[in-house]
C-alpha cells in the first residue's frame, strides 16, 4: 500500500537519515533521497522543500529518538545513587551506539553551516537530559535547583561526555548493538558511574 502523508514523511526522514549517515551531507542529493524511499522528487519537495529542510527533519527526528530513549531517571528505584547510575548508563548506552555516533559526528560536521541544527542535537543530548537529571535530584535529594543542576551537569560531565568524546574520536569503537535495558551492563561501566554518583549524590530528605 502506498505511505502518504504523516507517514511517507517519516518514511523519506528514516531514509534520508540512512543516506546521510552512509554518504554525508554534501554527497547526498534530493535524487537519491527519492530513489532509495523509492518515492517521486515532487512528493520529497512537497514535504521538504530544500536539502537543508530535510536535514532539520532529520535533527529533529533524531532529537526525539534520543530523548524517547533515554528517557528519565526511575522513580521506581528506591534509591537515588541508583537511579542515577542506571540513568547515567543509559544516557551514554544511547550515545555510544554507532547511529548516535554518526549522526553527532554528520550534526558537527555541518554545526559551521547549520549553527541552529546543530544546536538542536546539543539541546537533545546535553541540555535536556542534564535538566531531567536536575529535576529528579532536586525532587528525591531535596536539593536546591541551582545545586541540583550543578549535581547534574557534574555527573554527565564526569561519567557520560569523556567516554563519548573518545568514540566520537575515534579511540574507542561505538556500541554496534541498538541500546537495550538488557544489555546496559554489558554495555557500559556501571561500576565506574556509581563511584562517582556516590560521592556526588546526596542521601535524600
Amino acid at each position: 500500500m502506498a505511505r502518504r502523508g504523516a507517514q511517507l514523511r517519516e518514511h523519506i526522514l528514516r531514509t534520508a537519515k540512512a543516506q546521510f549517515l552512509e554518504s554525508g551531507f554534501e554527497r547526498t542529493s534530493m535524487d537519491a533521497v527519492a530513489a532509495r524511499a523509492e518515492t517521486s522528487k515532487r512528493s520529497l519537495y512537497a514535504h521538504f522543500p530544500s536539502k537543508d529542510a530535510l536535514f532539520a527533519g532529520i535533527v529533529e527526528l533524531s532529537r526525539e529518538l534520543y530523548l524517547e530513549q533515554i528517557g528519565v531517571p526511575d522513580e521506581d528505584i528506591a534509591d537515588p545513587v541508583d537511579a542515577v547510575v542506571r540513568y547515567c548508563g543509559r544516557l551514554l548506552q544511547v550515545l555510544l551506539w554507532t547511529t548516535s555516533v554518526q549522526s553527532l559526528r554528520m550534526g558537527i560536521a555541518e554545526a559551521e553551516r547549520v549553527p541552529e541544527l546543530a544546536a538542536g542535537y546539543y539541546e537533545s543530548v546535553v541540555e535536556i537530559p542534564t535538566a531531567r537529571l536536575a529535576a529528579y535530584l532536586e525532587q528525591r535529594t531535596g536539593l536546591a535547583p541551582e545545586a541540583a543542576d550543578a549535581t547534574a551537569r557534574a555527573l554527565v560531565a564526569r561519567t557520560v561526555y569523556p567516554e563519548v568524546m573518545s568514540c566520537l574520536l575515534g579511540v574507542r569503537p561505538p556500541l554496534p548493538r541498538r541500546p537495550d535495558p538488557v544489555t546496559l551492563a554489558d554495555d557500559v561501566d556501571l561500576d565506574r558511574i556509581r563511584s562517582c554518583a556516590v560521592s556526588l549524590v546526596p542521601a535524600g530528605p
